[in-house]
């Protein structure tokens, strides 16, 4: 088979000035002429045999001289392969038949060095050499190939991926120069941008990318037309000339098969707004949320709260619908801007299951349900006895809206005593928000209270108090701060008068101790016959269920009494509570008398307890009927 090759020859071309052309010498500039010889391999001859005649553009009334130089001609691969005719022409001649496989190209060299020598027609003649050095760059004249014509790939709906695909391409130009490097464009099939194509620097292969998640429902499959290009343009040469260069494009196609997968749920719309009034109940219906499976196979729908910070709202999980359980509030810290999100997931049924996400955002219109009130700094306030009538700042908020918030309006509570003459409200031009309060009268160092109102717009009132001292100033401008030792004697005062109330009621236990004890008394009391009790008037059928036996030991036991029981309140009914039994006493249980049994009793003269032996304040909380104590003491004498 023949099979033709490329030779290139580089030709030095060299002017002799004609001995008649008695015009003045000048310098012209030549165009050098590279000229692609082609040859049939193992062309039978005859040789030699002419392959091509060289050319230049300034070779009109002026002799050239032509030398043939390099590989095939005086250097290796063949010596001695080409000639030319003489030096005055530029037919170039092969000499015997050449092997592609053996040599298939004659130009090896990156760079080529020309020796050029001039020699002028004088007697005798003279002549000059100059050398030439020529780099020789790649072009590109083979067009980059795809290995394949047709392409499948299999694609999972909903995703994206990088490198799903490489496309391989042949190039014959030098690695990693322009004239090799490809370019891959996507002619058809890519609408609606769903793939990238992108070069490997390193293998020059073409990577296909997914950007753009695919649906199976939408389009099932992808037909794309994919074609490739070098960077630098190509060109080729016919008959010795360079010919013009052309947009010559290699193609190849790639189907694309989407997988089809569970899709979540979308809803329709994927958010909406609500608009309702602040402070809207409990069991208000918002709106419905509504989702649907786009699988071809649907599935089972449920809905299920993901977002409720304030926990106002419950979504019904069957249909969407979403109603408030509890008073909503725009004042609370989880509205934005008056605008409160809840977010609903719908889940359907398929493996896996999968989930979509939908947004109400509630609005709340303001109402005026908040009363202007003071703000924290203007609460406690200090002023110098002797600053006269310098104002103090009072600032007010209002966590409602325009127009149920400022201008407020700022009045003095009349009603209170002292608050005319003393204090005034002046209202600052333009603020809206404040006013100054001014003391009209000197008044002495301590802590005052000034009751005011606060309006907003509508009229709606709220009573603030404002806490004003009023201190001495030492330094003349500026309160005296309360040192620690003061503060501390403030925080422990109630604690210290507690304890000077529990010492109080120690000591006056220990004198009842002391003036009841039975040493103080002087003998025993015997119960051989006395069977009253004690009538305590002031509480309804409430008697003394302490019963008492003697031990034989001819002294009573001593009583625990609470004074401070027995005199804190005068009202108190029950005075003492005994239970001789806890006590440790050898008394039987013994009843004395029952309440209203009196006959009998004997006057209260035949009693031998000395004055000085009872306290002074006994008596006085006794009762004024004293019949059953008389009764109860004259059944049992004290021996003097």
């Amino acid at each position: 088979m023949a099979i033709r090759g490329c030779t290139w020859l580089l030709l030095l071309l060299l002017p002799l000035l004609q001995g008649q052309n008695h015009q003045p010498l000048r310098r012209s500039k030549r165009r050098w002429v590279l000229t692609t010889l082609e040859l049939e391999e193992e062309d039978p001859g005859p040789f030699p045999k002419l392959v091509g005649e060289l050319f230049n553009n300034m070779s009109n009334n002026v002799s050239l001289m032509y030398l043939l130089r390099g590989p095939g001609v005086d250097e290796f691969p063949e010596i001695g392969l080409f000639s030319i005719e003489d030096h005055q022409s530029g037919k170039v001649y092969v000499h015997r038949a050449v092997d592609r496989e053996v040599t298939p190209s004659f130009l090896t060299a990156p760079w080529f060095t020309l020796i050029v020598r001039a020699t002028d027609c004088g007697e005798p003649s003279l002549s000059s050499t100059a050398t030439i050095h020529i780099s020789v760059e790649e072009g590109n004249n083979h067009m980059p190939t795809f290995v394949e014509d047709h392409y499948e790939i299999q694609i999972s709906e909903g995703e994206v991926a990088w490198g799903v695909l490489d496309l391989p391409v042949q190039d014959g130009d030098s690695p990693f120069t322009p004239a090799w490097r490809a370019q891959f464009h996507i002619l058809d099939g890519n609408e609606e941008e769903h793939f990238d194509i992108m070069t490997d620097p390193e293998t020059n292969r073409a990577v296909l990318n997914v950007i753009k998640p695919l649906d199976y429902e939408t389009q099932a499959a992808h037909s794309l037309s994919i074609v490739v290009e070098n960077q630098e343009p190509l060109f080729s040469c016919e008959e010795g000339q360079a010919q013009p260069s052309t947009k010559a494009m290699a193609s190849t196609t790639v189907s694309v098969q989407v997988v089809d997968t569970n899709d979540p749920p979308a809803f329709h719309p994927r958010s909406f707004i609500v608009s309702k009034e602040d402070g809207a109940g409990p069991g208000i219906w918002l709106g419905d949320f509504n989702a649907t499976d786009p699988d071809r196979v649907t599935s089972q729908i449920r809905y299920k709260l993901v977002h409720d910070p304030a926990d106002w709202v419950t979504v019904d999980e069957e249909t969407g619908a979403v109603t408030t359980k509890r008073q909503i509030d725009r004042e609370s810290p989880h509205v934005n801007g008056s605008f409160y999100t809840i977010l609903v997931h719908a889940v359907d049924s398929g493996l896996p299951p999968l989930t979509g996400t939908g947004t109400l955002m509630l609005f709340l219109s303001d109402i005026n349900d908040n009363a202007p009130t003071l703000q924290s700094h203007s609460r406690h306030l200090e002023i110098c006895e002797s600053a006269g009538n310098q104002p103090l700042l009072l600032e007010a908020e209002d966590g409602d809206l325009d127009p149920y918030s400022n201008p407020f309006t700022f009045d003095l509570d009349s009603a209170q005593r002292d608050v005319d003459g003393t204090w005034m409200l002046r209202t600052k031009q333009g603020e809206g928000r404040s006013a100054e309060l001014v003391m009209l009268r000197s008044l002495p160092p301590g802590e005052y209270l000034v009751p005011l109102f606060i309006g907003d717009r509508q009229g709606l009132t709220q009573r603030q108090t404002v806490h004003v001292r009023v201190c001495s100033c030492p330094s003349g401008s500026k309160c005296e701060t309360l040192s620690n030792t003061g503060l501390l004697l403030w925080v422990l005062s109630p604690v210290c008068a507690a304890l000077l109330v529990l010492a109080a009621a120690l000591l006056s236990l220990l004198r009842c101790r002391f003036e009841f004890g039975p040493k103080r008394l002087g003998g025993v009391i015997p119960s051989d016959n006395g069977h009253q009790t004690l009538i305590v008037y002031n509480e309804e059928s409430q008697a003394l269920s302490a019963q008492m036996q003697p031990t034989g030991g001819g002294q009573m036991p001593a009583l625990s009494f609470s004074a401070a029981a027995a005199y804190a309140k005068p009202d108190v009914k029950k005075l003492h509570a005994i239970d001789v039994q806890d006590s440790g006493t050898g008394y039987p249980p013994h009843v004395y008398r029952e309440e209203g049994e009196s006959e009998g009793a004997e006057t209260l003269s035949s009693l031998t307890f000395l004055e000085q032996d009872l306290p002074p304040e006994l008596l006085d909380y006794l009762s004024l009927k004293s019949t059953p104590s008389e009764a109860m003491c004259s059944a049992s004498r004290v021996p003097s």
